[in-house]
């Protein structure tokens, strides 16, 4: 289960198809259904962060393993106008367009472990994990 799966998003299907692709694999790695509709909900998101920014980037799927948990990371990548403020990005309520609603901190919290890099004039990688919960 090494495998990666890397989606182009440059309009809706790109977005449909990282989400079938992200609950295909959540169910191969475990995931109950409500957390497939979360990290479907977080990718959503981002590749319409990436859609309304930056026009076209990609998500890379990629099964995770840290002390015998299972898990999914999502990297959303661009090569966009990049984030000038993070710290105001990081607000709640922050939005500068029509995505869900959710922005950045929302996806933060939909998910385990969050990390945002971002330059101005370069573009913006994030990298979310959510871990299998035992139940």
């Amino acid at each position: 289960m090494d495998s990666e799966k890397r989606v182009q998003i440059d309009d809706e299907s790109g977005i449909l198809q990282a989400r079938k692709e992200a609950r295909t694999l959540a169910t191969d790695l475990g995931f109950d259904a409500t957390s497939q509709t979360l990290i479907a909900t977080a990718i959503s998101e981002l590749a319409r962060n990436i859609l309304k920014y930056a026009r076209r980037g990609e998500i890379v799927l990629r099964p995770a393993s840290r002390n015998g948990a299972l898990g999914i990371t999502v990297v959303a990548a661009d090569e966009g106008p990049g984030i000038a403020d993070l710290a105001q990005a990081m607000t709640d309520g922050f939005s500068t367009g029509q995505g869900l609603g959710l922005g950045l901190p929302g996806t933060k919290r939909l998910m385990d472990d969050f990390d945002l890099i971002s330059e101005v004039g370069k573009g913006t990688v994030v990298t979310v994990t959510r871990w299998v919960h035992s139940t």
